[in-house]
C-alpha cells in the first residue's frame, strides 16, 4: 500500500531520527529499534547543545521542561521543544524540534517529528507522528488489540506487522480531532483531518477528511 510507505508519509529531514528509517519500507518496522537508536544517537549529541540529565536522557539546552514533568530514558528532547506540566514520558521517546508535549500527555516508544503537538491529555504509544502532526485534546492511540493478537494494517490489502504493540502512524501535517481513538494498526496519510470523536481503524488516504467509517472524502 503506497500510502503506508515511509517515503509517502514523512519528511525525514524534519527529524533527528532520520537514520532510524534507513533501509525500511514501512514506518512501524522502526518501532522495535527506537530504544537502541536513542542510546546510540544520544552519545553523539553535541554537549554544547544537549545535556545528559540522567541515564540515557538527553535534553536540548534550548528546550523547556516543566519541573513537574516525569521523564524516563531512553529519551531525546530536541531543541526548542516544550514538555509541559505533568507530562509523563515513560521512555523510548524522541521529541522533535519545536514539538509540544502537554499537560497529562503520556508518551511511550514513539518518534515525534519536528513541531508535532500532543498538548492536552493525549496517550501516544508505539507510534510515529510526522512533521507538524497535531492531536486534539483527549485523542489517543490504542496500541494493543483487546484479544492481544498481532496487529495487521488493513487497507486495500492486509499487511502483517508481527507486532503485538502498534498504535498509529500519522503522516506529516495530520490533524486529529478531540477525543478520537486511533485503533491499533491505524495509518493516516499526509495532510488528512480526522473529525472529533472518531474511532479510526485501518488506512486513511492522504489529503482526506475522515468523518466516520465508510465516509472518507477527499479534500477540495
Amino acid at each position: 500500500m503506497e500510502t503506508c510507505r515511509i517515503s509517502n508519509l514523512y519528511t525525514l529531514s524534519e527529524t533527528i531520527a532520520a537514520d532510524l528509517f534507513q533501509g525500511l519500507t514501512y514506518p512501524w518496522e522502526a518501532l522495535p529499534k527506537i530504544s537502541e537508536f536513542i542510546v546510540a544517537l544520544g552519545k553523539t549529541l553535541d554537549p554544547e547543545k544537549y545535556e545528559e540529565k540522567g541515564e540515557h536522557i538527553w535534553i536540548a539546552k534550548s528546550a523547556k521542561v516543566a519541573p513537574t514533568a516525569s521523564i524516563n530514558g531512553p529519551v531525546i528532547i530536541d531543541e526548542e521543544a516544550e514538555v509541559r506540566h505533568c507530562a509523563f514520558i515513560r521512555g523510548n521517546a524522541i521529541v522533535g524540534k519545536g514539538a509540544v508535549v502537554g499537560n497529562s500527555t503520556e508518551l511511550k516508544n514513539v518518534v515525534l517529528f519536528n513541531k508535532v503537538q500532543v498538548p492536552h491529555y493525549n496517550y501516544v504509544g508505539d507510534s510515529i507522528l510526522g512533521f507538524k502532526a497535531h492531536m486534539g485534546a483527549g485523542s489517543i492511540t490504542s496500541n494493543v488489540k483487546s484479544d492481544k493478537t498481532l496487529v495487521a494494517v488493513k487497507g486495500e490489502e492486509e499487511i502483517a506487522t508481527g507486532l503485538k504493540k502498534f498504535g498509529a502512524m500519522l503522516g506529516d501535517e495530520v490533524e486529529v480531532g478531540c477525543n478520537s481513538v486511533l485503533n491499533p494498526g491505524t495509518v493516516i496519510g499526509t495532510s488528512s483531518n480526522i473529525y472529533p470523536l472518531s474511532m479510526v481503524r485501518g488506512v486513511v488516504p492522504a489529503n482526506s477528511i475522515y468523518k466516520k467509517k465508510n465516509d472518507i472524502v477527499e479534500k477540495a
